[in-house]
């Protein structure tokens, strides 16, 4: 089984990411987390160039960048772990890329997704936990310097969640939006909530 976490920085997916790595340990199963771009020597090497701020990066040249990582991710990490029959839960992976510089970067979003499919082999989680909440209110609650990417501007950060949404809307029954502005507790059932109608009672 595979899962994956996406939203705006800020709205909490580490979080909750780690409370529902511990409840799916405790239902037994042997859980790999990861998170994209990095989890590998490549990935890490091709995030520390997309998220720093020391080389100018073009949008097509940005896709291609997050789809190397990506590739090597599910060849190193995602696919071998799978195949042994490991639960795997990822911070982001492809929706990610078609949000960021399909919706919000211009891109066209069908060619982001045929890109991306080739890239992974046609591997896509199982249920994407799309964590939502208005983008003034998610970037409140960085307290860090911002990378590249949170760097943008709160109008791209608008369009990254109406992309998040418009991609949620094509596809609920896979991806899930969970209303990120409540307590962490309540947050965390909906997460539960949904996996189970996917997980049954593995």
């Amino acid at each position: 089984m595979f899962f994956s976490f996406d939203g705006l920085d800020g709205v909490g997916k580490t979080t909750q990411m780690n409370l529902f790595l511990g409840w799916l340990r405790e239902r037994g199963h042997d859980v790999v987390s990861c998170y994209d771009p990095g989890s590998t020597p490549l990935g890490e090497a091709v995030r520390e160039i997309l998220l720093g701020h020391r080389v100018p990066i073009s949008r097509p040249s940005e896709m291609l960048l997050f789809m190397a990582a990506r590739a090597q991710l599910v060849e190193e990490v995602i696919r071998p772990a799978l195949a042994i029959g490991k639960t795997v839960v990822s911070d982001r992976y492809l929706l990610a890329n078609v949000v960021y510089q399909g919706h919000a970067g211009g891109l066209d979003v069908s060619t982001i997704w045929r890109i991306g499919e080739a890239a992974t082999g046609g591997l896509m989680p199982e249920l994407v936990f799309v964590l939502d909440m208005p983008p003034r209110a998610a970037a409140g609650r960085i307290d860090r310097a911002l990378d590249r990417m949170e760097s943008h501007g709160m109008e791209y950060q608008s369009r990254l969640r109406q992309g998040f949404l418009a991609e949620a809307a094509k596809d609920p029954e896979r991806i899930v939006v969970i209303d990120a502005g409540r307590d962490i507790e309540t947050v965390q059932a909906d997460i539960r909530a949904a996996a189970g109608r996917v997980l049954g009672n593995s």
